[in-house]
């Protein structure tokens, strides 16, 4: 299951990985930072706006003004860490220490939520564990697509057989 799991993780990455180069050319701000393979790291009295990493882990020590989204990575919000924005991982985990605080919604796909009880969320927790939900999420529109193709070819098919004369 766990080779699955990665190679889950990579597939998440790499289709993503061409909105990451699109819209990382049109960033507004300076402040703001996309990763891919290497992990981001905002330390004490650090501030940024929205962090976007692809195949790599973000650890909040700072202060973070926008939005963080992890594809086929992790999470951590460490001590007094903040995020004013929606925090979303797939594919990876999200940890919320003690003390820590979000102040959109966190969502968590295809990893593990691991929260302190004083650690601070404003907006909605959404949870779904494991890779399944990955799964779900990648394997059933491509099958969906499949079956979408396979018609499309089969009224090809169809439309262009010979027609066969009738019997004397």
């Amino acid at each position: 299951m766990t080779t699955v799991y990665h190679c889950m993780r990579f597939l998440v990455a790499c289709l993503l990985a061409a909105f990451l180069f699109s819209s990382a050319a049109l960033a507004d701000s300076k402040s703001e930072r996309t990763q891919m393979g290497t992990n981001i790291t905002v330390s004490p009295g650090e501030e940024t706006g929205d962090l976007t990493c692809f195949g790599c882990s973000i650890r909040i020590q700072g202060h973070v003004y926008g939005d963080v989204t992890a594809f086929a990575g992790s999470v951590t919000v460490e001590g007094t860490g903040q995020i004013d924005g929606d925090t979303t991982t797939f594919a990876g985990g999200a940890r919320l220490d003690k003390g820590s605080k979000i102040g959109g919604d966190l969502a968590v796909f295809g990893g593990k939520l691991r929260r302190d009880p004083e650690a601070s969320v404003v907006g909605e927790v959404s949870a779904f564990n494991g890779a399944g939900w990955i799964i779900a999420m990648v394997a059933l529109p491509l099958m969906l697509l499949g079956a979408l193709l396979a018609f499309v070819i089969w009224l090809i098919r169809r439309m262009t057989r010979p027609a066969v004369p009738a019997a004397a």
